[in-house]
């Protein structure tokens, strides 16, 4: 007999707020505002035994405006790999460590998802404790669609790949959120465009800082103006997703009549009337709607 394996709880700490041993807290930080910071995070932040960060000297000035002063390690995209043992290594030795990136939530494009899954591996215990997004707080100023969204990141290095990735998502009907670093945002804008085409766009820099700027354009605008202008800080872009008429135009029942629509069916082996509601939910109207005008022919 197969055994099943009981699912995994994660059980609180008896007291509340109380930073345990045996953990590793993902702490959300501030992306450009310090005031931004929690209480349960500035708290985590002074009990822990460590702190695991992206980059020591930008997370330091965090912790210097605070008073905090922790023993840190450096924990990174090139590291990540032997630094992420030692962290949990000493986690399940007694210690309990924070992870910080150099702005927002740990783990979001960051190396610190590596860090979780070796924990979850290892059963050590992980907490998270929430702070700002860029990605979330992009979105939720860009005056397109938010019910529904995909988190792309940042777009692969390689031109072959990011035309790949682009065109995976050409039919995304989501709001789509991306991250790019300046240098390279008019090629990005170019990529885009060439593979989406021209839709709403909204460019967020420097959320919270001093210089935040928001940029409700189209594609074909975002171009234009960065071709005068240049790019400054890092970018969350915002995309509308592909419009019910973008898709129906790509269709490749596009330039076919409703008679050839429902024929294509039948000649894909279905019986008619499953070749009309296959059609119908093509077309993204009533089976009636399409039977009727097959059978007044």
């Amino acid at each position: 007999m197969s055994s099943i394996k009981s699912p995994e709880r994660i059980i609180p700490p008896a007291a509340k707020n109380a930073v345990e041993k045996n953990t590793l807290y993902l702490v959300g930080t501030p992306i450009g505002n310090l005031s931004d910071i929690s209480e349960r995070a500035l708290k985590v932040l002074s009990e822990v035994d460590f702190i695991a960060a992206e980059d020591t000297r930008s997370s330091g000035i965090l912790l210097s405006h605070y008073g905090i002063k922790k023993p840190m390690v450096s924990y990174f995209e090139h590291n990540k790999r032997e630094r992420g043992e030692m962290i949990v290594s000493r986690i399940e030795n007694g210690e309990s460590c924070a992870l910080i990136t150099d702005a927002g939530m740990p783990a979001i494009s960051d190396p610190g998802e590596d860090i979780v899954k070796l924990c979850a591996k290892k059963n050590v215990r992980v907490s998270v404790i929430p702070g700002p997004c860029a990605a979330v707080s992009a979105l939720c100023v860009s005056g397109l669609f938010t019910a529904k969204f995909v988190f792309e990141g940042f777009l692969p290095a390689a031109k072959s790949d990011r035309r790949s990735v682009l065109d995976s998502i050409k039919d995304e009907k989501r709001t789509i959120i991306l991250y790019e670093a300046p240098h390279k945002l008019r090629r990005t804008l170019d990529d885009i465009y060439a593979s989406l085409g021209d839709r709403k766009i909204s460019l967020c820099r420097e959320l919270t800082k001093i210089n935040e700027e928001i940029i409700r354009t189209s594609i074909k605008g975002a171009i234009d103006y960065y071709a005068e202008n240049e790019p400054r800080g890092e970018y969350v872009l915002i995309l509308e997703g592909a419009s019910a008429e973008e898709l129906e135009s790509r269709a490749f029942w596009a330039n076919m009549s409703i008679e050839e629509h429902v024929e294509y069916y039948i000649s894909m082996g279905q019986i008619k009337n499953d070749a009309i509601k296959s059609a119908a939910h093509d077309r993204g109207v009533a089976k009636s709607e399409i039977y009727g005008k097959i059978m007044k022919k």
